[in-house]
């Protein structure tokens, strides 16, 4: 009997019925299995891609965790003082999963020149401050130096300079709003050191980063007169927990907000891309299976006379129908591999030479992030396979309505 079993397996699997009626039936299977895990690649490597580069570019503008005076309002700038001198800073002794905690503060302004004139925030940051964000994203100059008793140096974006027709190691003049304490608008002069392009127009188009010494001097504050610190983390899934950590370590003056609280309207959006991720992996997956019960049912039709010789020799449904689930499931294995080889490529060359652009106005990106882990990629074939073995199941049920006498009378 298994030798029965074993030349029905090679006869349905085997290249001889090449010209059969099936044939086209089961390349278009094929097929869509291929493009659905191609569709589901990219879906899943372009939704979490757009998800992980805004919150990253958020935290390196703002930090995952800002600590800032609890009277303070959502503004982008520091308003009220929080004293330098914590016992958290420089660091946090006692929580986990910190990886830099550093100091900052902010001033309005405006930055002129004889033809144009452009509304910025000036951000101060000292010693402590993590550049690896900027290092990323800087496009030319370098970045400014701190360890001199005073520096002018600032670092702009590149859609400033072009606003204002600026170029690097110009001196431009800024002027400051007024503070409680001084009714004095402020000018000053600074140069240009440095120019990034971080593709995140919210902030491109608005934020200058300098020394805080000079926001405090802009404000009136003394050393020990901060805007506040950002905290950066090592994992953003712990940020909310990580949060109400040091908001119980903190002054009950102070404040722990998260860039997820402060900017809950983009972070909102982006977990739209969740949904439409599953929206699609279940569409190509219906579509998927209902192909190959497609090219099952023609299998089965096409051999029932075969299936009638196996049963007349004694063979049980079950292993007739183990028969045709087993050469399915070599088809789906079949459109999963080069589906998987197709869709990777695909994302492998738009990860390395960014074909595809968005406008980073409504995107905050400028191409196309892409991100896929391998958790991921298995995730996906083996839930494939199985949702599409699952379907093949009830059609295969067919076989047991085959009766041997008719079946090779039908012949």
């Amino acid at each position: 009997m298994n030798y029965e079993l074993f030349i029905a397996k090679r006869i349905i699997a085997g290249k001889k019925y090449k010209n059969s009626i099936s044939s086209p039936i089961i390349k278009i299977a094929i097929t869509a299995i291929a493009l659905g895990i191609i569709i589901m690649l990219i879906a899943v490597a372009t939704g979490a891609g757009l998800q992980y580069k805004i919150r990253d570019k958020m935290a390196g503008f703002k930090g995952h965790i800002q600590i800032v005076n609890y009277d303070a309002n959502n503004s982008d700038v520091s308003t009220v003082p929080v004293k330098k001198n914590q016992d958290f800073y420089p660091e946090f002794k006692v929580i986990s999963g910190i990886k830099n905690v550093q100091i900052f503060a902010t001033k309005g302004g405006i930055l002129r020149t004889k033809t144009a004139f452009e509304g910025i925030i000036f951000k101060g940051v000292s010693t402590d401050y993590d550049w690896s964000f900027f290092k990323e994203y800087l496009v030319d100059g370098v970045l400014p130096n701190f360890d001199q008793q005073r520096t002018k140096e600032v670092l702009l974006s590149e859609t400033i300079l072009n606003r204002l027709e600026l170029q690097l190691n110009d001196t431009i003049m800024a002027t400051f709003l007024k503070t409680s304490t001084s009714k004095i608008t402020s000018n000053r002069k600074y140069k240009i050191v440095g120019i990034y392009n971080s593709g995140f127009a919210q902030f491109d188009s608005n934020m200058m980063i300098g020394d805080i010494r000079e926001v405090q001097r802009l404000n009136k504050w003394n050393s020990n007169e901060i805007g506040g610190f950002e905290v950066l983390i090592d994992d953003f899934d712990d940020i909310t927990l990580i949060a109400n950590q040091i908001y119980g370590e903190i002054d009950s003056t102070l404040d722990a907000r998260t860039i997820v609280r402060s900017y809950q309207n983009v972070f909102d959006w982006i977990k739209l891309f969740d949904n439409n991720v599953w929206v699609i992996i279940f569409i190509m997956i219906i579509v998927a299976g209902i192909n190959m019960v497609t090219a099952l049912l023609v299998l089965i039709l096409e051999r029932v006379q075969m299936v009638g010789i196996l049963k007349a020799l004694g063979a049980y449904n079950t292993s007739i129908r183990k028969v045709f689930l087993y050469n399915a499931s070599y088809l789906i294995l079949k459109g999963l591999f080069w589906g998987n080889i197709i869709g990777l490529t695909i994302i492998g060359i738009q990860y390395f030479f960014k074909v595809i652009t968005l406008n980073p106005e409504t995107y905050y990106v400028s191409t196309m992030p892409v991100y896929i882990s391998l958790t991921s990629i298995a995730l996906l074939n083996l839930g494939t396979l199985i949702l599409c073995f699952l379907m093949l199941i009830i059609p295969s049920y067919i076989i047991t309505k085959i009766e041997p006498s008719k079946s090779i009378k039908f012949a």
